[in-house]
């Protein structure tokens, strides 16, 4: 009876998460139609992102977001932003994590979202990984964007890994353009994603969401010949980080 009753929950869970992304879009819709119609307004998009539609989010779905940061984002500076990747709720949580307006590089399959695929699709750059043109047109996209000084953020394991992987390979992206672009890396781990929303079905609940933004990793004075470094050295910071998390929850 219990396990009956904690599914009926996990499933109006569920779906009350899908209200909370569309309900707030739709009642913005002019605004946000309006906002997301010129890269010059893409600002101002992010704002209302970050600071309505991302609270509504999470705080409806009962998280509590704690961030530990070990550095800070300069206003007007752009960054790198990668973490690990495990959830729907990464995108509401990195919006939390930043200040500083970016764009995420994202796969094309979230266009398909009903109501927010719609936005998606236009302040996003999307990516078919299936597809070698697509993934270069990335590169020109994302170019452009950190001209304008703006920030990016990718999820380097380039999608949602098993739930029994901790951390999957990371993928080039992300620290050859952050080379290109002399800007620095900002990893972030993102500890209970997993666990509060996973994308299995009768799993997850309220409760905190807690996300450890570690010190910037430097690119300046790097070429593309320490990409597999900078890759290496980011990655074993978030995957230490969880697995020494993982440890201690289990004492």
């Amino acid at each position: 009876m219990l396990t009956l009753l904690r599914n009926l929950f996990l499933v109006f869970y569920r779906v009350w998460f899908y209200v909370l992304v569309a309900v707030p879009i739709i009642l913005f819709f002019p605004v946000l139609l309006v906002l997301s119609s010129s890269e010059r307004l893409y600002p101002q998009f992010f704002w209302v992102a970050r600071n309505i539609w991302a609270n509504i989010v999470l705080y409806g779905m009962g998280f509590v977001p704690k961030f530990e940061r070990e550095e800070v984002m300069e206003k007007g500076k752009s960054y790198m932003l990668v973490a690990n990747h495990t959830s729907m709720t990464d995108i509401m949580l990195m919006l939390r994590a930043s200040k500083n307006p970016f764009v995420f590089v994202g796969k094309k399959e979230l266009v398909k979202i009903p109501v927010f695929g719609f936005f998606y699709k236009r302040v996003c750059i999307m990516v078919d990984r299936s597809s070698a043109r697509s993934r270069s047109g990335v590169y020109i996209r994302a170019q452009r964007r950190l001209g304008q000084g703006l920030s990016v953020c990718i999820f380097p394991e380039g999608g949602v890994p098993e739930e029994e992987v901790v951390l999957d390979v990371f993928k080039d992206g992300a620290f050859k353009l952050a080379i290109e672009h002399q800007i620095p890396v900002v990893p972030m781990t993102f500890y209970d994603n997993k666990k509060r929303f996973p994308w299995t079905f009768f799993k997850g609940g309220p409760g905190k969401l807690r996300v450890k933004v570690h010190r910037f990793l430097a690119t300046s004075g790097l070429d593309l010949s320490s990409r597999q470094q900078l890759k290496k050295e980011c990655r074993e910071l978030i995957l230490n980080d969880l697995l020494e998390d993982a440890a201690g929850n289990h004492t």
